[in-house]
């Protein structure tokens, strides 16, 4: 808890309106160009400068002043000023770029090239005097000043980088360390787009041109202009990094600070190599050969990715095989670490990113979806987002049909990833894991069978393959698993990636893939993981786009009319499957049609008719099973709908209907019945009779009325000049002024 004083203080600035800082950043800014200020800024008033400035709207004339006191200060000596006054400048120069680059001249962006050169590749290489502790043997001697050490402690031979170590830091070193902090931030801001760009049929191994002759030494690099001197000292700087980072380090931060020098240095040099083609064979070896050491290590992932991202950028220009690269980044990371939540965020980040690059590049890169949604199936709510972007990539008519069943299967996967993860727990500690004893075992004693081995093998694939058989033998086993964290948010998930699936296939399916896919939904609807709301859920997805489907292609109700009869011919669809049932009747009797498929035969509507006719007698005959409710109004009405339209088009049919509906209005005279059980339902079922018994008397309007054309459906009448509105009103007009 704060204490009096402090929450009083808070309050006061959490008060504090924007002009208030605005005014003050003001008199901050004269008070910094002002003739009294030869000595440069603390570092306390810059600190307040780089918060004030993030915090308010300030004009480009106050940023530009701003920028050449900096500047100014750049260029003092240390002996000028406070000896660690540069060292805070640099941070508030990164907060101009991020917020208005634009602000710097030419010259300035020159003078800054220039310092950070000089910082980079010249800053002292011996040891600054560290804070001596004093004691009997302190002296003149202790204090001499010794070379900068590596990290496994030997001396360090080369220039000094943020991979060096010692007692204590000189002025030039500390701005060595800041200057590499924000080098590709520099670069990416001012260099990309000045960078001079050439042509791929141009690049070869060995460059002719002035400049990549003269870069190849450090002592020539002088001769360069400042921006390239600086992307050359770059280079030189993260070689040295790479070099440096295969010393076996005595601390396990320092560890994780070269894990870290390599991430940064790695994108580096992607940068210098992005401005410059002639530096991809310069650079290429070293990358290479920091993969080829890298790749085993998978503690080493988060530095893969940029290396990946080298290849992908350079690899082509270069001529390498990338093959290896993308079998460790798609296939081993997310097989082994689909729980680490860093890299998961990272390479989904860096597919989002270079999605474009990968599918014309990486062609293989949809074989891993089922890897890849490793990460989904273990995080469902952070990884989401992601794969809502992702998915339409990895959709297209080769993988179309086993991605739906995979999609359709993650809850399964996420209840295999859990097992599999508490089966390597238990292997390592030789015992259950505390928050999970006194549960029940029978998932993970499946999972460890060598009989139901082939199931979770399957799930667990790398690589797209192939669908598997035996689902309702994996939703036995993994029936504990319905009410799991993981499981239950992974099943929340699949509905909305179920519409980016459906929504992208429609774009790119022919007729014989979206039939294909409406029998995977009729026989999904069967076998999912027996998780209610996700079943209910799924159902509804399978309603909406089978709906969708066939309004775009009327034909597929003629393609499948064997499976769809087959489904609307179950009775028990009724009661299970409610919502996706009403659907598949209702597409059955709208394009059941000659006037949608010249295919459709007298005979298929009157099979079509028949097992429709069997259901809705079944279900107004007798109470529903055991267990079951009454079936909705709907599902009723909907039936009752598909057999008028059905008649109004094959008219034998007609006087069959007739009857049913007739007995419908009879047996309701008698009060309730067994099959439904609200009474505004059942008056509103017998009207709904009454309505096409009526039209069925006049058959020519029955088909007009229950399935109108086109045109009726869709007028265009402001397309049509006998209906148009200027004609409605040139006659009104005219009957006015007659009047």
């Amino acid at each position: 808890m704060y204490s009096h004083a402090s929450e009083s203080l808070i309050k006061q600035a959490r008060e504090i309106q924007v002009s208030e800082l605005q005014k003050f950043y003001s008199r901050l800014m004269k008070m910094l160009q002002g003739k009294e200020l030869e000595l440069p800024p603390t570092p306390l008033i810059l600190h307040v400068v780089d918060e004030l400035f993030i915090l308010t709207a300030v004009s480009k004339g106050d940023l530009s002043s701003l920028c050449t006191q900096l500047l100014r200060n750049l260029e003092s000596r240390p002996s000028e000023g406070p000896t660690h006054s540069l060292m805070h400048t640099l941070p508030v120069l990164n907060s101009v770029l991020t917020h208005s680059p634009e602000c710097l001249s030419e010259d300035q962006m020159t003078l800054v090239s220039k310092k950070l050169v000089d910082w980079l590749r010249y800053a002292s290489v011996m040891q600054g005097v560290g804070t001596s502790s004093g004691g009997f043997f302190t002296g003149p001697r202790s204090r001499q000043p010794v070379p900068i050490a590596e990290l496994d402690g030997s001396v360090s031979g080369d220039f000094f980088t943020v991979l060096c170590v010692g007692q204590g830091f000189t002025e030039d070193q500390w701005m060595n360390v800041y200057s590499f902090s924000m080098l590709r931030h520099w670069l990416l801001t001012y260099h990309s787009s000045c960078s001079t760009t050439v042509d791929a049929d141009d690049r070869s191994e060995v460059d002719g041109s002035v400049v990549s002759m003269v870069s190849a030494t450090s002592s020539s690099s002088r001769l360069l202009p400042p921006k390239e001197r600086l992307r050359e000292k770059a280079f030189q700087y993260c070689q040295r990094l790479i070099e440096q980072s295969d010393r076996k380090a005595h601390k396990k931060t320092d560890t994780e600070l070269q894990k870290a020098c390599l991430v940064e240095a790695v994108c580096i040099l992607d940068c210098v190599c992005v401005e410059d083609a002639s530096l991809v064979y310069r650079t290429f070896p070293c990358i290479k050969a920091l993969f080829g050491r890298l790749s085993s290590e998978l503690s080493y992932a988060r530095v893969l990715l940029p290396i990946a991202q080298f290849y992908l950028n350079h690899g082509e220009i270069a001529a390498v095989d990338c093959e290896n690269v993308w079998k460790v980044v798609f296939g081993r990371f997310p097989t082994e670490l689909f729980n680490d939540p860093f890299l998961a965020h990272e390479l989904l980040r860096f597919l989002r990113l270079n999605l474009e690059s990968i599918e014309l590049r990486v062609p293989q890169y949809t074989r891993y979806f089922p890897n890849l949604l490793k990460f989904l199936a273990w995080d469902s709510p952070a990884m989401v987002d992601d794969f809502v972007d992702l998915l339409p990539s990895m959709v297209t008519t080769g993988t179309a049909v086993e991605l739906l069943h995979t999609l359709l299967d993650l809850p399964c996967l996420s209840a295999t990833l859990v097992l599999q993860h508490r089966f390597r727990h238990t292997q390592e500690k030789n015992c259950f894991p505390q928050q999970f004893v006194g549960r029940s075992f029978v998932s993970l004693d499946a999972f460890r069978n060598p009989s139901f081995r082939g199931l979770f093998l399957f799930l667990l694939r790398t690589e797209a393959g192939d669908t598997m058989d035996r689902l309702s033998t994996l939703h036995e086993l993994l029936v504990e698993a319905a009410d799991w964290p993981r499981v239950t948010q992974c099943a929340r998930t699949v509905p909305v990636l179920l519409h980016v699936f459906f929504n992208t296939i429609v774009t790119i399916a022919d007729e014989k893939l979206l039939a294909h896919l409406i029998l995977v939904m009729l026989e999904r609807s069967s076998l999912l993981l027996n998780i209610p709301a996700y079943i209910k859920e799924i159902h509804r997805v399978f309603s909406c786009h089978l709906l969708r489907l066939c309004k775009l292609h009327p034909s597929l109700v003629v393609n499948q009319s064997h499976e769809l009869l087959e489904f609307a011919g179950s009775t028990a669809n009724v009661y299970s499957k409610e919502e996706l049932y009403t659907h598949v009747v209702w597409v059955l009797g709208e394009y059941l049609s000659v006037s949608c498929d010249s295919r459709c035969s007298v005979s298929l509507i009157t099979s079509c008719f028949e097992a429709l006719e069997a259901v809705l007698f079944e279900i107004t005959s007798s109470a529903p099973p055991t267990g079951k409710v009454c079936p909705a109004p709907k599902v009723i009405n909907t039936l009752m709908s598909a057999l008028a339209k059905l008649a109004s088009r094959s008219h034998d049919l007609i006087p069959r209907v007739s009857l049913f509906l007739s007995k419908l209005r009879t047996v309701t005279r008698s009060g309730s019945v067994a099959w439904c059980s609200d009474e505004e339902d059942l008056v509103a079922i017998v009207t709904r009779g009454e309505e096409l018994w009526s039209l069925l008397k006049a058959p020519g309007v029955a088909q007009s009325v229950l399935t109108p054309p086109p045109h009726v459906i869709a007028p265009q009448w402001h397309r049509d000049t006998n209906v148009a509105l200027p004609l409605q009103l040139r006659a009104l007009t005219s009957l006015t002024h007659s009047q």
